[in-house]
């Protein structure tokens, strides 16, 4: 236990982290998170972990732009970097991640990610490194992705494929962008968290971007999505409790207690806790240790529904994209969630919508996109419906670069693949079909 960390005596405490996180409108972000593969072409293999070019040679580089070094004890390999408020961390087969800073624009979002891609470039291209942005490996198979040495995923790939039949897949083969926004009261948050669960299928569709499965095309607009709706049950999904009017955060805080584990930390030693839910730990300890702030903050982080509650409120739906729609992303969300009467509009929206509905149209959703249809609309209708509040939110709260631009001018792309009622799936589809070489033209379309 760390100076900082104090036992937890009772349920109460377990609110704290979420009642902490409340603050004015006035300081509310945008944060976003987006990972990506490294693929070598040459060689036609993915990128190792180790090795003269690998992902810890990247590490090492990139450390030339100002990124410090991070390691999760002394004698570890590096994991991580930070600079300012931003990461660059380490999925379990190497995918790498950009954790960007909370900004109050997206316009400071698409110019950090500028600066990401733009410093990647500088060192991969000498290296024959390409970096794919896609919600699933369109080339590898398990066996032929590295391990990174991340002291909790050797207990995640052992426990988490008795919970769920794509575990390995989630863990290994999948990509995503995120976005990370704030909320004001209790109140605030679960209203956006009922929001953000009805409409995150809806922007899987929209954001549908994995149509290949080891080196072909695959059956699925989204291979991401299918991944998910085969995973652990007790810590995935829409959250049904969620949607009821008397949702609060010690109803997230029950419902977190009932998952189960996977870890205890105590500096610099990890030990396997997968056989309680953190609510047995709660009540009797385990391996001679009891349960901490830090523990069940911990713990959260093991919880993957689709918009997930923590110290801020994370939208989960999306597979990687590309630049463009990289920073869409966070724009839709803050369009949707930042403006009040943007946020009413979309609760209207979701009026007619229950968990249930919503869950039984999901395999519908990652196997045909946009095509697929809700409540008997086509889900290109419910998308535009989305995008046109989100536009209408961006440019009531106004926020503008120095061309005079709002935050709205990153719905473009997307408004434009919704009014053709396509996903990005569906125009790599185009591209790809009767290709000569598969795998150097779908590298070709997908590199970041």
């Amino acid at each position: 236990m760390t100076a900082k960390d104090v036992l937890v005596q009772g349920v109460d405490d377990l609110l704290e982290p979420f009642q902490t996180a409340c603050k004015p409108v006035s300081e509310f972000r945008v944060g976003t998170e987006a990972e990506k593969f490294g693929w070598l072409a040459q060689e036609a293999k993915p990128l190792p972990f180790q090795g003269e070019i690998s992902v810890q040679s990247v590490l090492q580089q990139l450390q030339q732009f100002g990124w410090q070094p991070e390691r999760e004890h002394p004698q570890g390999e590096v994991i991580s970097l930070s600079k300012d408020s931003a990461s660059i961390t380490l999925e379990p087969a190497g995918q790498l991640e950009l954790s960007g800073a909370p900004f109050d624009s997206v316009h400071k979002t698409a110019a950090e990610f500028d600066q990401h891609f733009s410093e990647l470039h500088a060192l991969s291209k000498a290296l024959g490194i390409t970096w794919i942005s896609l919600g699933f490996h369109p080339f590898a198979t398990q066996d032929q992705l590295p391990h990174v040495p991340k002291l909790r995923y050797g207990i995640m790939e052992r426990y988490l494929p008795t919970r769920g039949s794509r575990a390995l897949d989630m863990m290994r083969r999948t990509c995503t962008v995120q976005a990370n926004l704030d909320f004001a009261s209790e109140d605030d948050a679960m209203r956006k968290l009922r929001v953000s669960l009805a409409l995150q299928p809806i922007v899987t569709g929209m954001f549908a971007n994995s149509p290949f499965y080891e080196g072909r095309l695959g059956e699925r607009a989204s291979e991401r999505a299918d991944v998910w709706l085969n995973m652990d049950p007790s810590r995935t999904g829409l959250l049904p409790f969620a949607w009821e009017k008397d949702m609060s955060f010690r109803k997230y805080v029950e419902w977190a207690l009932d998952a189960p584990m996977f870890l205890i930390k105590r500096n610099d030693k990890v030990i396997a806790n997968t056989t309680q839910t953190f609510r047995e730990y709660l009540q009797h300890g385990a391996h001679g240790e009891r349960a901490t702030s830090t523990d069940w903050r911990t713990h959260l982080n093991t919880l993957f529904p689709e918009a997930r509650l923590k110290n801020t409120l994370e939208m989960r739906g999306a597979d990687a994209q590309g630049r463009a729609l990289t920073v869409a992303l966070p724009a839709l969300w803050k369009g949707l969630l930042y403006s009040d009467s943007a946020l009413r509009r979309a609760e209207s929206l979701i009026t007619p919508l229950s968990a249930d509905i919503v869950q039984r149209a999901r395999p519908e959703i990652t196997r045909r996109g946009l095509q697929a249809t809700l409540l008997g609309q086509p889900l290109a209708h419910w998308a535009s419906e989305v995008v046109q509040i989100a536009r209408a939110g961006l440019e009531e709260l106004d926020v503008r670069n120095e061309r005079g631009e709002n935050e709205s001018v990153y719905l473009d792309p997307l408004e434009r693949l919704v009014r053709e009622g396509r996903c990005p799936a569906d125009v790599l589809r185009s591209e790809v079909r009767g290709a000569g070489d598969f795998t150097a033209r779908v590298v070709s379309l997908t590199a970041v």
